[in-house]
C-alpha cells in the first residue's frame, strides 16, 4: 500500500525542483529496473505488484519493497498503463569526463526530454560512453526522458559541463553540427572528438562553433526547415564513429 503522503511525494518528483531537493527520481517499466537491479544505481524503494515481487526475490534481496496495487500504480505513474513495477533512485553525482573516451557527445541546450533521452539511447548504441549536457539542457532525470532511454541511463555516464571548457580538459577536438559544415557522408576522416548537437530551434552557440575545429552537416534534399536533434545525432554518429 502507499500511503498519501508518499503518492504526493513519488507524484512530486515529476518535478525538477522536487528531484533536486530529495536528490531521488523515478524509473517505470520491467525492463529498465531489471537492468536497474543490476547496476551501480542506489534505489531507494520499490513498488510492485505482488505477482512481480513474488518472481524477483532473489534479485531484490534488501532493498525495500511494498506491494501496491495496479490503482496504486496508475496514481504514482506517468504512464496511461502503468506496468508493474515503479522504482525510487537515487540521483548519482555527474560523471568526471574520461579521457580515454575517443568520442564524447555533447548537447548544447537541447530542451526536449525525450529528444534527450532518445539521443542517450543513440549514444548507447554506438557505443559512446559519455554524453555532456550543458546548463542549456533540460533534466535527465525528467521522468519523460527516464522512459525514453530505454535502459541506456545506466550505461551512458551524463557529464553536465559547459562544452568548451570539457574539449580542452579531455584534449579532443570539437565537431560541431551547422549548415554551413562539411557534407558529413564526405567529410574528411575525423578519428576522434567531442561531437556536439545543438537545439533543433537555435542551433549551437556560438562560442562553440568558434572552438571548433571541424564543422559537419547533413545535406538536406528536401523542403524541411530542420531535423529533430535526435534524428542528427544519429545520421553525424553512425557516418563518424563508425568509419574511424
Amino acid at each position: 500500500m502507499i500511503s498519501k503522503a508518499n503518492i504526493q511525494y513519488i507524484k512530486g518528483l515529476q518535478d525538477k525542483k522536487q528531484r533536486q531537493k530529495y536528490g531521488h527520481f523515478v524509473v517505470e517499466g520491467e525492463k529498465s529496473i531489471t537492468e536497474l537491479l543490476t547496476s551501480h544505481f542506489e534505489i531507494i524503494r520499490l513498488y510492485a505488484l505482488q505477482d512481480w515481487i513474488d518472481d524477483n526475490k532473489q534479485v531484490i534481496k534488501k532493498i525495500p519493497c511494498d506491494a501496491v496495487t495496479v490503482t496504486e500504480l496508475k496514481q504514482v505513474s506517468v504512464h496511461q498503463a502503468p506496468q508493474k513495477v515503479l522504482a525510487i533512485v537515487k540521483i548519482p553525482a555527474s560523471a568526471k569526463p574520461d579521457k580515454k573516451n575517443r568520442f564524447i557527445l555533447a548537447l548544447d541546450a537541447v530542451q526536449d526530454p525525450g529528444n534527450l533521452g532518445t539521443i542517450i539511447r543513440i549514444a548507447d548504441w554506438y557505443g559512446i560512453k559519455q554524453v555532456v549536457c550543458n546548463k542549456g539542457c533540460t533534466d535527465v532525470y525528467n521522468p519523460k526522458c527516464i522512459n525514453s532511454t530505454m535502459g541506456s541511463f545506466l550505461r551512458v555516464e551524463i557529464v553536465y559541463s559547459e562544452i568548451v571548457e570539457l574539449s580542452l580538459a579531455v584534449d579532443l577536438p570539437l565537431i560541431v553540427a551547422t549548415l554551413d559544415g562539411q557534407d558529413v557522408h564526405h567529410a574528411e576522416k575525423i578519428t576522434k572528438g567531442v561531437i556536439v548537437i545543438g537545439n533543433e530551434g537555435h542551433g549551437i552557440h556560438k562560442d562553440i562553433i568558434r572552438a571548433a575545429r571541424y564543422q559537419v552537416t547533413i545535406p538536406r534534399l528536401g523542403g524541411a526547415e530542420s531535423l529533430n536533434a535526435a534524428i542528427s545525432a544519429a545520421i553525424i554518429i553512425d557516418n563518424l564513429v563508425t568509419i574511424s
